[in-house]
């Protein structure tokens, strides 16, 4: 699993980061799911969430 926080953005932006900034290279050599995680948060402590899942 790799989760990306984020502040006042969005959680599919974090899944975006995750992809963009290449975080899966850690794994390569794993084989099998991960899952990615986007959370953030607001100004009122509220947060939204997405998971996606990939295959290595």
């Amino acid at each position: 699993m790799i989760v990306e926080l984020k502040w006042g953005h969005s959680a599919e932006e974090a899944i975006e980061q995750i992809k963009r900034k290449d975080y899966l290279d850690c794994l390569q050599n794993y084989h099998g799911e991960v899952l990615l995680v986007g959370v953030n948060y607001d100004k009122k402590k509220h947060h939204t969430c997405k998971i996606e899942r990939v295959f290595l």
